[in-house]
């Protein structure tokens, strides 16, 4: 897409480690994205604002909070893998923040590749409608181009020209009845959309361009259905159709309903349309350290302008800060502009105190869009410098890498003394520690990966908590009874107690109580989920009401009502996906089944298995290894974090043997 836009005169490659948006050394050893990058091009006098993300699940913050600030998206499916487990998990989270889409079949050239196979799998795993526009001439090595459904026209790129130049064919006879059942098809799916279409596909009158073209991008955006086009990235075949289909079928900032936020001081609703005349909103998305400049604040524009030396406000916590130097940025290359305007994404130079989620605004027009929400980590390990003179330099950095990721924790374990960090996965760990030593210069020593287990109750309990103490003559008395009962998921405080015996004043404090015990369990110190908290009475000393003393009640009652009900101990199960040749799917599946995981389904694709099913993340350490020594390197795989389970009992006695007869 660069290369023909003409944002760069040489063409890179992923595999060779010079792709323009893979620009961090550990994208260009590994051949993987890492982290979002943003970058401008034009095609056909669209401005086009691009971010790269991912595709990795370790890494799957840069996906979700950069589909936050996105119009638009142009999801990649492998012609061979199909709806790969990862890529399952970036439709859905574009689903969650209702994005059009467009799919492009990537890697038809590739032996395996089944245009037909990933368009069923898309209908299947993903539930949606999609919209085939194209299909392929030729399959697996014979792939020679795209036919055009809607223009009824063949693509012939020229790969002498890095396929910057190509001619427009008649479609070829063999390609003639295909060719006609699947426009039909692609109209009946219009028809649904509209009546035009529909009258004159009833009349067997030919629908005109304009119109199918019209009646596409009004239904892409409006979720109804998915454009999907085909190619070949690596033989530079179908890009140029793609860039067209962005431009024709994806919305402008103005396609898309105003914004909506909250006003910070009183709640209220407020919105924000894609003008430049409207006050300033804008959102950071992402913050990244740079070496030289210092801390980059990625910001989308949603409407407004930000132009520099002018004050601009900062929500939520409402400091007022001058508008230093912006920067429109270009994967790791920065050009400093005077202003960008509503629609447009760019970074701010040296904002302190911010954090990714965080709102600008007009200081007289003040918004506050919905904050971003984490995945907590599942993966854990301690680290330490390998001198004393670079602890300090140690803590430093890893501050700034939490500042750059908000799925990466640290914390210092008081009782053993050491600094754990804590991520999503092997391979994030594993990038966190290269960076450290390679671009932070600090060498340290990094322990074997941990799974992150929670802590959950498994029955309904009741705790009563009592506090009474009389401090400089006052008497500080409250008393609290909880309820707590599982649930299926997450953690959620209710009060149903009347607010005589409780005011409501109190209940923050309450709350952010209970929030500091679970955070860090009462069993083996891993946080609680999985429960439902409820505050069902209470009563205080009304003449002398306190926080203090509903905090003291409150704890002594969560902790009573936790041990009443029988806590145990929950691991993280991940899905697992397989791609192997037939020979070796026996021992995969029995080297799967002594790991604690299980096969829920077989699928076919060619001479190869796709095995999908669930696996215990704490069996899947050095799995990599494992899988390419029973495959002769020939089986691949990718993982997701799927749930939280019970941890069996015998696995509860291995691991922690100390917790004896507390769980039972």
């Amino acid at each position: 897409i660069l290369y023909y836009t003409g944002k760069i005169y040489r063409m890179g490659e992923v595999d060779e480690g010079t792709a323009t948006m893979d620009w961090m050394i550990q994208e260009k050893e590994r051949g993987i994205t890492i982290t979002a990058a943003a970058t401008t091009c034009f095609w056909k006098e669209h401005q086009i604002n691009i971010i790269d993300t991912p595709g990795h699940v370790d890494f799957t913050i840069e996906v979700e909070r950069c589909l936050k600030v996105l119009d638009g998206a142009v999801i990649v499916f492998c012609g061979v893998g199909g709806v790969e487990s990862q890529t399952e998990t970036v439709w859905h989270q574009a689903d969650k923040y209702k994005v059009p889409r467009i799919a492009f079949i990537n890697k038809l050239d590739r032996i395996g590749s089944d245009f037909e196979r990933v368009i069923k799998m898309m209908e299947e795993r993903l539930s949606l409608k999609p919209l085939p526009i194209q299909i392929p001439y030729g399959k697996e090595e014979n792939f020679q181009g795209v036919i055009d459904l809607i223009e009824e026209i063949l693509y012939i790129w020229y790969e002498e020209t890095l396929g910057a130049k190509y001619e427009k064919l008649p479609i070829p006879d063999d390609y003639q009845e295909i060719v006609k059942l699947k426009r039909e098809k692609m109209i009946e799916i219009l028809a649904e959309e509209n009546e035009e279409i529909l009258e004159k596909y009833l009349k067997g009158e030919k629908v005109d361009i304009d119109l199918i073209k019209k009646t596409i991008r009004k239904g892409t955006i409006n979720l109804k259905f998915y454009p999907v086009l085909c190619g070949s990235a690596l033989k530079n075949k179908g890009i140029q159709p793609l860039l067209d289909a962005i431009v024709d079928y994806l919305p402008s900032p103005i396609d898309l309903p105003p914004v909506v936020g909250f006003h910070p001081k009183n709640n209220q609703i407020e919105e924000r349309k894609a003008d430049i005349s409207q006050p300033l909103s804008a959102l950071i998305f992402k913050i990244q350290n740079d070496f030289n400049r210092g801390l980059l604040s990625y910001f989308r524009i949603y409407s407004g302008k930000i132009r520099t030396g002018k004050q601009i406000l900062v929500v939520p916590t409402m400091e007022k800060i001058r508008v230093n130097k912006i920067l429109l940025m270009h994967a790791n290359k920065q050009e400093e502009v005077e202003e960008l305007k509503a629609g447009e994404i760019g970074a701010l130079v040296g904002l302190k105190n911010v954090k990714t989620g965080y709102t600008l605004c007009d200081l007289h027009a003040p918004i506050a869009f919905e904050p971003l929400t984490f995945p907590e980590p599942v993966i854990f390990a301690t680290i330490e410098p390998k001198t004393k003179k670079d602890e300090k330099k140690l803590i430093e950095s890893l501050e700034l890498l939490m500042i750059e990721d908000p799925t990466f924790k640290v914390k210092y374990d008081e009782e053993t003394g050491q600094r754990i960090i804590m991520g999503m996965g092997e391979l994030h760990l594993e990038i966190i520690t290269d960076r450290l030593q390679r671009d932070y210069g600090v060498p340290c020593y990094v322990g074997k990966p941990q799974v992150s287990y929670r802590e959950t109750v498994t029955k309904e309990s009741v705790g009563v908590g009592k506090f009474s103490r009389i401090i400089d003559n006052k008497l500080y008395q409250a008393e609290i009874t909880v309820k707590i009962s599982p649930k299926e998921k997450g953690l959620n405080i209710v009060f149903n107690v009347d607010k005589e015996k409780i005011p409501e004043n109190f209940y923050p404090k309450i709350e952010e109580t209970i929030f500091g015990i679970t955070n860090s369990g009462l069993l083996i110190g891993y946080p609680v989920t999985n429960i439902l908290v409820e505050i069902i009475d209470g009563n205080y000393n009304k003449e002398n009401p306190s926080d203090f003393a509903f905090q003291m009640a409150v704890s002594n009652a969560f902790s009573e009502a936790y041990k009443n009900g029988m806590p145990t101990i929950l691991e993280p199960i991940m899905n697992i996906e397989i791609l192997t040749p037939e020979e070796y799917v026996g021992v995969i599946i029995n080297d799967l089944i002594a790991r604690r995981g299980k096969v829920l389904k077989i699928e076919l694709i060619k001479d190869y298995r796709l095995l999908l099913g669930i696996v215990p993340l704490k069996e899947t350490f050095g799995y990599a290894t494992t899988i390419r020594s029973l495959s002769s390197g020939r089986a691949t795989y990718s993982m997701h974090f799927s749930h939280y389970e019970k941890l069996p009992e015998e696995e509860i006695k291995k691991i922690f043997p100390y917790l004896g007869e507390i769980i039972k």
